[in-house]
């Protein structure tokens, strides 16, 4: 992700000019996790011209000279990991550490997309499912009008719809890891198809059980703010949820384009 360059990633525009046994870096990377705290950067940058085509990968050392980071940003959730701008200002990197050939860069990134999709989705449920967890545990405990919580009919219905709508999530991102695993050529579809659905219903799941508890759920000594806080941005990672419609109705259009 660049300033100008989030869903439109082939737009991006920081630059590497080939100088004799190296390429010098020159532009700049926003939301980037881990940035600040990690030994390499993966960098995407334009040795091309316009478009996809143009993007090369590189390898470089996160301490190289010509390299700052920007502050810490506060976020609304996911605040166990640093998310900052990277600023890359003539930075020598070795021809060496081009990753792949020149123009590859962004065939590089779409294959590693794919498994980010299904890690996201995984975050996802497995919030939900601790949500779900804390909020059957809640029911049976807490009581209003003389009896408690899991007695009444409609918290009933909306605790059976929370679960159902998990184990469909959980089993449509086993199925796209599956496809991914084996090779499958409407993988990407299927990851596209699974961190959409999984996303959306983990952070249903965690809305819903933040409003059983109540008043409660809306306070930090429960774990339901966070748990709703932290799977937002899920809808927004490795892709947003608009694009990965986007990815799914351009396969379901394609010519020539069988049953998935």
């Amino acid at each position: 992700t660049e300033p100008n360059a989030g869903s439109d990633a082939a737009s991006l525009k920081t630059t590497a000019r080939r100088d004799g046994e190296h390429y010098v870096l020159n532009g700049s990377k926003m939301f980037i996790s881990g940035a600040g705290s990690t030994d390499f950067l993966v960098v995407m940058a334009r040795t091309g011209g316009e478009g996809a085509g143009g993007v090369s990968a590189f390898a470089v050392d996160a301490q190289s000279d010509g390299i700052s980071y920007g502050r810490k940003e506060d976020k609304m959730g996911w605040n166990s990991q640093p998310t900052r701008m990277i600023t890359f200002e003539d930075v020598r990197v070795p021809a060496s550490q081009l990753l792949g050939k020149e123009g590859d860069g962004f065939k590089i990134a779409m294959k590693g997309l794919d498994g980010g999709r299904i890690n996201i989705a995984t975050c996802s449920i497995g919030t939900a499912q601790q949500a779900l967890n804390k909020a059957r545990e809640y029911l049976l405990e807490r009581k209003q009008f003389g009896k408690r919580l899991a007695d009444f009919q409609a918290l009933q219905f909306r605790l059976a719809d929370m679960v159902t709508e998990l184990v469909a999530a959980r089993q449509l991102v086993r199925m796209a890891a599956a496809k991914l695993d084996a090779g499958h050529p409407d993988a990407t579809a299927y990851c596209a198809m699974a961190k959409r659905f999984a996303t959306d219903v983990g952070f249903k799941v965690c809305d819903e059980a933040l409003q059983l508890y109540g008043g409660n759920g809306y306070i930090k000594e429960y774990p339901m703010e966070r748990y709703v806080r932290d799977t937002r941005v899920h809808r927004i990672l490795e892709g947003t949820n608009e694009i990965m419609r986007l990815i799914i109705s351009r396969r379901v259009l394609a010519d020539g384009a069988a049953e998935l």
